[in-house]
């Protein structure tokens, strides 16, 4: 895998994928930024929380679980002193479906934080992770929460 990162300005840079996708990132304006997109570390809150609810969606699917719409909101906290890693990570996922099971969606979230989330696992080793979830029903099994 691989990215390039390019300086705009004060502290803007352009974040290139190696699969061809761009986002610019910034610091906030008492920092010498002028907010033009999230701060780096955003970047791997979103990240970890993308490679996560891939993994549930995924497995759900595969397991052909009735998943038809699944967010994760996260809520961290960093070390007050440089560097500042996160020091708790919690991710509360939403899974939407008809007639989805606890059982299955609790399956999902486990093997995701425990063997699959690279992003995750690896931000666990300086952060306590936990996980909670919650299931909506959906009317026709098509609409998303």
């Amino acid at each position: 895998m691989k990215a390039r990162i390019k300086w705009i300005e004060n502290v803007a840079f352009v974040a290139e994928s190696g699969s061809g996708h761009a986002l610019v990132m910034d610091g906030a304006p008492e920092g010498g930024g002028r907010n033009l997109g999230p701060r780096p570390m955003e970047v791997v809150l979103m990240g970890t929380g993308g490679c996560t609810a891939y993994d549930v969606v995924h497995i759900l699917r595969k397991s052909r679980a009735p998943v038809t719409d699944c967010v994760v909101e996260i809520d961290s906290e960093r070390a007050a002193e440089d560097p500042k890693v996160f020091t708790k990570i919690h991710f509360h996922f939403i899974v939407s479906g008809k007639g989805l099971k606890p059982a299955q969606v609790e399956r999902a979230v486990h093997l995701s934080a425990e063997k699959y989330c690279s992003a995750s696992i690896m931000l666990g080793k300086t952060a306590a992770i936990t996980h909670d979830f919650e299931i909506r029903e959906t009317g026709n099994g098509t609409e998303g929460g």
